[in-house]
């Protein structure tokens, strides 16, 4: 089942670079659901615990990941002519080879006029995703290689990023701890 709606959740979610954190949310929730129906977990137990043991990535990571994945394939003559066409690395460009960045895996990103959607179109998206990857990942020889590393980066930022909100929350209430104890030794 979790398979399923698996499968529908990604099916095309690299079109989804760049929509709204409401409309992620709504993704977000049908993946709790799945993640909470494989362990037959209630409503009210916390997800991020589910999720980790699963090794699922959230929504937005994974796009993040479909992206990547789709980059690579376009930059190493895996993909469709008309995907590998519109990702140019910029080694090709004529005067940066020289350049200190030739030496690098970026991407051109090419300039859009409209930021609503030019900047959510595969080529726009693809290369500022691809740019913002550590180079230890794009760099990496084989798809696998390629797809296991990225999977490792991605899932440690969404820890991470859980991880921190938890530890400001906990901060949060250490500091309205003190001010209560502090309001309370004064009275």
């Amino acid at each position: 089942m979790a398979s399923l709606v698996l499968s529908r959740l990604d099916y095309g979610n690299a079109t989804l670079a760049g929509i709204t954190s409401l409309q992620l949310r709504r993704s977000q929730s049908v993946m709790n659901a799945a993640a909470r129906l494989v362990f037959s977990a209630s409503r009210s137990d916390h997800v991020t615990p589910l999720l980790c043991r699963l090794h699922w990535l959230r929504v937005p990571e994974r796009i993040v990941y479909k992206l990547a994945v789709l980059a690579y394939w376009c930059l190493h003559g895996l993909a469709p002519a008309y995907l590998a066409d519109v990702l140019r690395p910029v080694t090709d460009l004529p005067g940066r080879r020289r350049l200190r960045s030739s030496s690098t895996s970026a991407v051109v990103v090419p300039s859009t006029r409209l930021r609503t959607i030019g900047d959510r179109a595969f080529p726009a998206a693809a290369s500022r995703m691809w740019n913002s990857l550590p180079p230890q990942i794009t760099l990496s020889r084989t798809l696998l290689t390629f797809k296991s590393s990225l999977k490792t980066y991605l899932f440690s930022l969404s820890l991470f990023l859980s991880f921190s909100f938890f530890v400001q929350l906990l901060q949060c209430l250490a500091l309205f701890t003190l001010i209560y104890d502090y309001d309370y030794d004064f009275l």
